[in-house]
């Protein structure tokens, strides 16, 4: 077999997203792009904000010495120092750039915390529906991805993470503003995570990290509150890429961030500087790190995606679809109307209409509507979703 029998494997089990996407690429060379109504995929529609555009005119035309030069493995000390300084208000810890290793995205940092941390079959929990590329993540590195339940409106079931939590458990994983729910976390629900594993960390005789992959924490809808994860547990690590809120996904940009007083920081920090730079990406982009150093703060406007939202979340109720308002990011969760949500799926395509069938998040018996598409493309699929529930 000249591919190995693990990459053979994961072949069959790869995203149903991509999978969606390369579908829709078919179906538009049939029917023209206007006639088909992709919402398979979270590729931000909206334009960077032009204060990106313009710093980074500005960066190239100043002919800085050493703009693109290497870097140490956590990047440039000014530009960690920057980011530290702007999540330290976010979170509500004081960091330094010392906390700080500069990603390429929040894919990246994810895969570097796991290089870090994780020896062979040491366990990560994470609450289901989620972001199916965690499972390929955590095993990337040894470890296995153990999922739990969420409650039906998709907010953490601490006793079902409490019961799955053993020996061989090194970290839990949440997300949040979720994809694919749009839930978001409340305060309560945190302070509650994190006093159950300060408890459960003392029984197993070492501390359980609590890591948060925010990339959607500045799309948030309704002035909800995006809690800050650092603030509300010591072993805790911050991942976030700025794919979505600077509208730059393929600058693959990010960081993690480590609670100051987590356990083992010092082996902790050289650990996953280290990862950061045998895993392969080596470093974040030189030039975006200089480029989002002078964005701290700033965004797309999320009241666009709140538009949009409403738009399809009012067209599906009047269809008669069950869904939980999303409160963040981009994604909308719908009960299929029948229980096999691949088969609903395949009827939605028959409407020219792509979504992901819930099992690609461990959640069957949904699907996903990633709704960072134009106002045209919601308003002109409608129909389809109505067509598709009657038929059903």
């Amino acid at each position: 077999m000249p591919i190995s029998k693990k990459i053979k494997t994961s072949l069959t089990k790869t995203s149903w997203i991509r999978k969606m996407f390369e579908e829709g690429a078919r179906l538009k060379q049939l029917y023209g792009a206007r006639n088909v109504f992709d919402f398979s995929i979270g590729n931000p529609n909206l334009e960077p904000p032009e204060s990106f555009h313009q710093t980074l005119n500005n960066l190239i035309n100043n002919h800085q010495p050493g703009l693109h030069g290497y870097m140490p493995n956590t990047g440039y000390p000014d530009v960690r120092q920057s980011v530290a300084e702007y999540i330290s208000k976010e979170q509500g810890v004081t960091l330094s750039d010392d906390d700080l290793i500069m990603t390429c995205g929040a894919a990246g940092a994810l895969n570097v915390i796991f290089k870090g941390i994780l020896d062979p079959e040491d366990q990560v929990i994470c609450p289901s529906p989620y972001f199916v590329e965690y499972g390929f993540y955590v095993d990337n590195h040894g470890g296995v991805l153990k999922t739990v339940p969420t409650t039906p409106d998709f907010m953490l079931d601490l006793d079902a993470i409490e019961k799955t939590i053993t020996s061989a458990t090194k970290a839990i994983l949440i997300n949040s503003p979720n994809n694919p729910t749009g839930q978001v976390y409340s305060k309560k629900q945190l302070d509650s995570l994190a006093h159950m594993l300060k408890q459960k960390s003392q029984e197993i005789g070492k501390a359980i990290y609590l890591i948060s992959d925010e990339p959607y924490r500045k799309i948030a809808y309704d002035h909800i509150e995006i809690p800050g994860i650092l603030s509300c547990y010591e072993h805790s690590i911050v991942c976030t890429s700025y794919s979505k809120d600077l509208s730059i996904p393929g600058e693959r940009i990010g960081h993690l961030a480590v609670h100051p007083n987590a356990s083992d920081k010092s082996d902790l920090m050289q650990a996953m500087a280290m990862a950061n730079r045998i895993l392969g990406f080596v470093n974040a982009p030189a030039l975006m790190q200089r480029t989002i150093a002078l964005m701290q703060g700033e965004k797309v406007d999320s009241d666009i995606y709140k538009h949009k939202r409403d738009l399809l979340c009012n067209g599906l109720n009047q269809a008669g679809y069950e869904f939980v308002t999303p409160k963040g990011a981009f994604y909308l969760f719908p009960r299929s109307p029948i229980e096999d949500d691949l088969a609903f799926v395949n009827e939605l395509q028959k409407e020219n209409i792509l979504a992901v069938p819930g099992s690609g998040f461990g959640c069957k018996g949904h699907f996903r509507l990633s709704y960072c598409v134009s106002d045209d493309t919601i308003v002109r699929a409608i129909p389809g979703f109505e067509k598709a529930m009657k038929k059903s």
